[in-house]
């Protein structure tokens, strides 16, 4: 129970990695409100998580849905202590000079205003009471990149830079500031990344990693819980890789 009296918010939690974060803090005792674009998976998700989830339907692209997110947590649970910025997009492999621009925009939109949109609806809440959790997940990516990704990268270097400056500006005010680097998952995202969902691809992918194995969903919960946690109390600005020795 190491989350047990903790509200958490986990943006993107109706499927994937976000969903494996949702039913391990739950497990630990926190009460989370699940925000996701798909209802009906906000909705799957908090109702078999347990009674201390909530569903929120909301979009992290605009500051309306971060907004939103804050209340529907207050109002239900009176408190916030927790934000996980899970929500993210990616792009099929493609030269970099292809990717249109409407492509570019959602994975700026998603990958990274995201955690600016969370940010401004958040950290004044965490400023006031002294203390906050903020947990960005980055990749891999963002520190060994792969061809054909390049956006979709460069966003995710992004959002580490940003985890960093961000745990600098905000450790006086004791709000910590984390990310996790999962390597490819086997979740909705992980077709997109490789272009193709077959065994030939599965196994290329599965060769760059010494553990040989994807991330899981409970890998991501796992450490999820422990970096938001107060026994990682002393721990801000770092991004820990999930990635089964990949970045090695």
């Amino acid at each position: 129970m190491r989350l047990d009296g903790k509200v958490a918010i986990v943006t993107g939690g109706g499927s994937g990695f976000g969903e494996g974060i949702v039913r391990k803090f739950a497990a630990e005792g926190a009460q989370v409100i699940v925000m996701d674009r798909d209802e009906a998976g906000a909705v799957r998700v908090a109702e078999s998580a347990g009674d201390a989830c909530r569903a929120f339907v909301g979009d992290v692209s605009l500051p309306a849905g971060m907004e939103g997110a804050r209340e529907a947590a207050i109002s239900a649970f009176g408190r916030l202590d927790i934000l996980v910025n899970n929500a993210g997009v990616g792009h099929v492999p493609t030269a970099l000079e292809d990717v249109d621009e409407a492509t570019f925009e959602r994975i700026a939109d998603v990958n990274m205003r995201s955690v600016y949109n969370g940010a401004r609806a958040m950290v004044p809440h965490f400023k006031a009471q002294r203390s906050g959790a903020i947990l960005n997940v980055a990749s891999t990516g963002g520190v060994s990149p792969r061809p054909n990704l390049t956006w979709y990268n460069a966003s995710k270097g992004w959002v580490i830079t940003a985890t960093r400056a961000m745990a600098v500006e905000l450790a006086p005010f004791g709000i910590r500031v984390n990310a996790i680097n999962p390597v490819a998952g086997d979740t909705p995202l992980l077709a997109t990344f490789m272009g193709a969902d077959t065994p030939e691809m599965r196994a290329k992918f599965l060769s760059t990693i010494p553990l040989g194995r994807f991330s899981t969903p409970q890998d991501m919960g796992n450490a999820a819980a422990f970096l938001c946690s107060e026994e990682a109390s002393m721990i801000t600005g770092i991004a820990m890789e999930v990635d089964g020795g990949r970045c090695i």
